[in-house]
């Protein structure tokens, strides 16, 4: 188990940054970049921190594959990740017809991009 991939997935999947954990948590930014990449392992009353500020009970972090099941889909990269929480963000305040009109630009775009 990777503690911190679920991490960064949980809080990507909110829409949320490393500097908004930050703020409900009180753990810097870098720990919390540490914690995420892997060089360090959170202390259970730091996890604890970590789950009430991504409003999840702690046990979430240790059901198997449980983020997998969430996102439902295939693991992303970082950079896709940052973008489509980019998006969610920008996205969040466009009324339907916008957001109809905003997936028929990106699938237009989509269609016509070179690999």
């Amino acid at each position: 188990m990777k503690i911190g991939i679920t991490i960064r997935g949980y809080r990507l999947q909110k829409g949320l940054s490393q500097g908004d954990i930050e703020k409900r948590t009180g753990l810097l930014r870098c720990y919390l970049s540490r914690v995420e990449n892997g060089h360090t392992v959170p202390s259970l009353d730091t996890l604890s921190k970590i789950a009430s500020a991504l409003d999840l009970p702690l046990s979430q972090f240790f059901t198997e594959d449980s983020l997998d099941r969430d996102l439902n889909t295939r693991t992303l990269s970082d950079d896709e990740l940052r973008f489509l929480t980019q998006i969610r963000r920008y996205s969040s305040n466009l009324n339907d017809s916008d957001r109809k009109l905003l997936l028929a630009m990106v699938k237009k775009f989509a269609t016509t991009a070179v690999r």
